[in-house]
């Protein structure tokens, strides 16, 4: 299984070749020594209790204010902004609450990149994907629609251990070897189509057509183009019309993928939902999208700690404001 240069898009396939896996780490592990630090580090882990993972995780989110001192601004103008309702003190406790969850899934990572299948089942739970095959056949693919909450990669894992095979949109990495190693890690159990964000939505449109379920992720601020500015949480926020026009052009179910995880047990949980109802429909791309948000502020409401707030979601601005950070 040979790594795939990130400007293009690649098919990583392990369903039953863990060999092939095995030799790729093990050609990354030889890169660099930062490669090898960071691979051992988290075979360690994947390694180790549950409850010593956790108390890493814990670790780490309380030393989020000096290990990532420049997103702190982030979240807490994201906050403000999303969440104007509540108290100075209540935000900060949410702040607090958020690095201590986004720690935690960088630290389960080891698990879903470097565990076994058992543990993984163990320790991230699903339910009602048995509907996605079935959508499949009907629709010819489905949109599975995956906002980005800390538990993307602990739902992307897990429903790539039930199958079917699916393709994705990626975000390159800036260092080579790290972006192999999301790579290999997001690979492991399926036939896993991995396309460039860099190479555009339509590098998707063959795995469309080709039928395969597309992970989707809707919720990231890209700039204006192909965007439109619409509410989320009552702030005009730069948002991709492509999930409703591919949707619309296809005729695709759209199917949430919300996963949460459980401070108090450490397992994840992820909810395949049912389609949504009234999206796209007849609406416009804009109307369309503007709907979307509404969804994903629903959702976020849910556990509004587990969003991913150290995203600038408000850094593209209509034109004559100012930035908001």
């Amino acid at each position: 299984m040979a790594p795939a240069d990130s400007q293009g898009d690649a098919t990583i396939a392990d369903p039953d070749g863990p060999a092939d896996w095995s030799r790729a780490i093990d050609a990354l592990r030889r890169r660099s020594l930062r490669m090898r630090l960071l691979i051992a580090l988290f075979e360690w882990l994947a390694a180790a209790r549950p409850v010593t993972r956790r108390r890493v995780g814990a670790v780490l989110g309380a030393l989020a204010p000096w290990l990532v001192r420049r997103r702190i601004p982030v979240v807490r103008r994201n906050l403000a902004l999303c969440f104007p309702e509540l108290s100075a003190e209540a935000r900060e406790r949410l702040l607090k609450d958020h690095f201590r969850a986004l720690a935690q899934s960088v630290v389960d990572r080891s698990v879903f990149w470097f565990g076994s299948a058992g543990q993984i089942r163990d320790m991230v739970h699903v339910h009602g994907h048995e509907q996605v095959a079935g959508l499949v056949e009907r629709h010819g693919s489905v949109l599975l629609l995956a906002p980005h909450f800390i538990g993307l990669d602990a739902a992307a894992t897990r429903l790539s251990i039930e199958g079917p095979a699916g393709a994705a949109m990626y975000s390159p990495q800036n260092s080579p070897g790290l972006d192999q190693l999301v790579r290999l890690g997001r690979s492991r159990f399926n036939a896993v189509h991995l396309v460039s964000r860099r190479g555009g939505v339509r590098a998707l449109i063959r795995y469309i057509e080709a039928h395969f379920p597309i992970y989707y992720l809707p919720d990231m601020d890209f700039g204006r183009r192909g965007a439109v500015f619409v509410p989320f949480f009552g702030v005009p926020a730069a948002t991709q019309t492509s999930t409703a026009q591919l949707a619309a052009r296809w005729g695709l179910p759209v199917v949430p993928i919300i996963c949460f995880w459980d401070p108090a047990t450490g397992r994840y949980e992820v909810q395949v939902r049912a389609p949504l109802t009234d999206f796209p429909g007849d609406h416009s791309p804009e109307a369309a999208t503007a709907i979307l948000n509404r969804h994903l502020e629903a959702w976020v409401r849910e556990a509004p700690a587990q969003y991913y707030w150290v995203h600038r979601r408000f850094k593209t601005r209509p034109s004559g404001e100012p930035s908001l950070y």
